[in-house]
């Protein structure tokens, strides 16, 4: 059961996903403007180009490495270090990782980026950047199938197996919250740049 504190944590039991601390937007605007905060967006270099939250720094969660947080020096640092990614999902996960690696105590911004920008705080947008890694699958996903549906129509029925192939695959992204093609699209050097 997660209880929420007086200073804007909540705190869960001791199991290892639940050792995850969670911390409002409004706690995390006082806790920046005090520059008492080390923040670390785990989501991918397209996503962190085109919108984040000023002052972050970027460890995606798809080459994440613990050595790369800045602890202040050591795991006992004076800041407290804080990941976010679009929804919480993926800072979650960057959490168990660093659990793994030995860090006691770990803190995501509960509903990310979205809740966030929900709550009104401002956010550093880049017109420049890449369109989102979720816009690019829908579009190769939809190019996919609309192919594979005009070519089973006019050239051979086969064809239809490339629509069926990408609507499993993105049932099983749907199951599974993974998406093979928005990771392969991911390592694509345009999604690269910061």
């Amino acid at each position: 059961m997660t209880s929420m504190n007086e200073i804007g944590f909540n705190y869960s039991s001791q199991t290892q996903r639940d050792r995850l601390k969670a911390i409002d937007p409004s706690f995390l605007s006082t806790l920046l403007s005090q520059q008492a905060v080390t923040l670390v967006d785990v989501r991918e270099p397209s996503e962190h180009a085109g919108e984040k939250i000023p002052g972050s720094i970027l460890v995606p969660l798809s080459k994440f490495d613990p050595n790369r947080i800045p602890f202040g020096g050591n795991k006992d640092g004076n800041k407290t270090v804080v990941l976010y990614c679009r929804t919480g999902n993926r800072s979650a996960q960057a959490a168990q990782k660093l659990f793994a690696a030995g860090i006691d105590e770990v803190t995501h911004l509960e509903g990310g980026l979205s809740a966030w920008v929900q709550a009104g705080f401002p956010t550093e947008v880049n017109k420049r950047a890449p369109i989102s890694l979720m816009r690019q699958v829908q579009i190769v996903a939809g190019s996919l199938v609309v192919t594979g549906t005009l070519l089973g129509a006019f050239v051979s029925p086969w064809f239809l197996l490339l629509s069926g192939f990408v609507g499993a695959g993105l049932v099983f992204a749907g199951i599974t919250n993974t998406c093979a093609l928005g990771m392969l699209l991911a390592k694509l050097p345009y999604n690269q740049r910061v």
